[in-house]
């Protein structure tokens, strides 16, 4: 959807087939990702984007019609590209502790990256102006990732494995205990990348306090 004052009334003529590769759009989202970092959204424009991407504003349009739509691409990208790595891999025969642990922290290192602030700062700086950015960065990112944790807890109370009545309120508890302690400093640079034993630390704690709410008695014990 374009957004209000983008809209682009005429485009550059289309290129030819050959000068459209395979790999074009995800070189164009690189070369985005640099200029909308760099920029913020209403500072990034086509041209520049272009520029850095090593593409024609006509190969640019060929794939993206505005600014609109290639960062809502640039976004979903991202996003599912973290949202693989924390739930590929995910042993779904893991104990619930486990299971926890392992989506905690690597969501928890993916929201404290240097991609995953400047994607969020950039969405909340833009947001009242531009409400179709965050629309389109928690559609992407956070519901997903949410509506992933959600099945999850479904499968392991129908498992008898957690107490679970409401999985969808249940991933967002969850997803809040984890951002206690570091991840307001990390947003703010008030603090660098914290280290590994910290990452754990706190999601370790959250995991406990997790499933003394929503754990059976043997899992709560266990952990």
């Amino acid at each position: 959807m374009a957004m209000q004052g983008h809209v682009i009334a005429a485009q550059p003529p289309a290129e030819s087939a050959e000068d459209i590769g395979s790999d074009k759009e995800s070189q164009i989202l690189d070369g985005a990702a640099l200029i909308f970092a760099r920029d913020g959204y209403e500072g990034a424009s086509m041209s520049r984007i272009a520029s850095e991407a090593g593409v024609s504003k006509g190969t640019l349009y060929n794939y993206f019609s505005n600014k609109a739509e290639l960062f809502a691409a640039y976004v979903h990208r991202e996003c599912s590209r973290s949202i693989a790595m924390i739930f590929d891999d995910l042993n779904p025969d893991a104990p619930p502790a486990e299971a926890l642990m392992h989506i905690g922290s690597t969501m928890f290192r993916m929201l404290l990256s240097e991609t995953g602030l400047t994607m969020y700062r950039m969405v909340v700086a833009e947001a009242e102006k531009f409400p179709e950015l965050a629309e389109s960065f928690y559609g992407s990112g956070p519901a997903k990732a949410l509506a992933h944790v959600s099945a999850y807890l479904q499968r392991a109370a129908g498992e008898g494995q957690l107490q679970v009545a409401d999985p969808d309120f249940a991933a967002e508890q969850f997803f809040a205990l984890m951002q206690t302690h570091l991840c307001m400093k990390r947003r703010l640079r008030l603090i660098a990348m914290p280290s590994q034993e910290e990452l754990e630390h706190v999601i370790r704690q959250a995991v406990k306090l997790f499933l003394a709410g929503y754990g059976t008695k043997k899992e709560s014990v266990l952990f």
